[in-house]
């Protein structure tokens, strides 16, 4: 598909999403399954297929790991800074780790795996793994300091440990440094099960999105949209063109960095005492416009 095709698809499904949940058709227990389905079987399906079978000395590079955290840290630093005057702390918080909590999982890896290379896509697969043992636990930590919930660090972070993807992730590259194959029939089934990720995964998000434009700032929701979408995407080609050579892990980097913010963090922000009504908002500002700043960034990587 061309990239305008394919954020087109993209769009439609996230309408579908939405429609769905307003007419009655998708309610909140077939979201949770759709969700679950997304992250318990098609997303660990595409993270393993587009693995096993890679030069494992061209998907473990360390400019990948180090540029993701350079461009996590650059943008957290300039935010803080830019926020740090923002009250109460149930906003300021929110702000911040909406501003760099990528959906690198629902959104970021189904879309480079339909735009680029299966290289491209077996790298962002380790940005992935990387980015869920990274984010998770320093939005948690985050909201934890300006909100004083009461959370287990420990408990947190072995469940980000058990998820799906990791596991998945850890035997995809096992795989590909031993040089295994896998049967055609169970290769085919896989890759089935892999091509439902993107589909599922918008479906489910557009029926999550909501919008309460009465109880929050559009300013402040303009300054999360303009850090997630369009900062963190352009501090990561910068970035990751001078750390490396290597075309395919710019592009990898960038697109999964340009993905939106995660619907995962509405759902901490919620629970350790983050302004809710604007994380909703945040999540469904920086979906709806990344759809125009990922056409431009995907047209420059291609």
């Amino acid at each position: 598909m061309t990239v305008a095709t394919n954020l087109g698809y993209m769009l439609v499904l996230l309408c579908l999403g939405a429609l769905a949940k307003r007419f009655g058709i998708l309610g909140r227990g077939h979201q949770d399954k759709l969700t679950f389905f997304a992250f318990a079987f098609a997303l660990p399906a595409l993270v393993f297929t587009s693995t096993y079978d890679q030069p494992i000395r061209e998907v473990i590079e360390p400019t990948l790991v180090i540029g993701f955290w350079l461009v996590l840290v650059a943008v957290l630093c300039i935010v803080w800074f830019v926020n740090r005057n923002i009250t109460p702390p149930s906003v300021r918080s929110v702000v911040v780790v909406q501003s760099y909590h990528s959906n690198l999982g629902f959104l970021g890896l189904p879309l480079v795996a339909s735009t680029f290379s299966a290289l491209t896509t077996a790298k962002a697969s380790v940005i992935l793994g990387v980015g869920a043992i990274t984010q998770v636990p320093l939005t948690i930590a985050i909201l934890v300091l300006f909100n004083g919930a009461n959370v287990s660090f420990k408990e947190e972070f072995v469940g980000v440990l058990k998820t799906p993807v990791i596991p998945a992730l850890l035997t995809g590259l096992a795989f590909a440094s031993l040089g295994l194959g896998i049967p055609v029939p169970l290769e085919t089934g896989l890759e089935t099960l892999a091509s439902l990720a993107l589909p599922v995964a918008l479906i489910s998000i557009g029926a999550s999105l909501s919008i309460n434009t009465d109880s929050v700032d559009l300013r402040t929701v303009g300054a999360v949209v303009g850090s997630k979408v369009i900062l963190m995407p352009l501090v990561a080609l910068v970035v990751f063109s001078n750390l490396t050579s290597s075309w395919t892990t710019v592009q990898a980097g960038v697109t999964m960095l340009a993905a939106p913010t995660a619907v995962s963090s509405f759902i901490f922000a919620t629970e350790l005492g983050g302004d809710a009504d604007l994380a909703s908002m945040n999540v469904f500002a920086t979906t709806a416009v990344s759809i125009v700043t990922l056409f431009t960034f995907l047209n420059v990587l291609i």
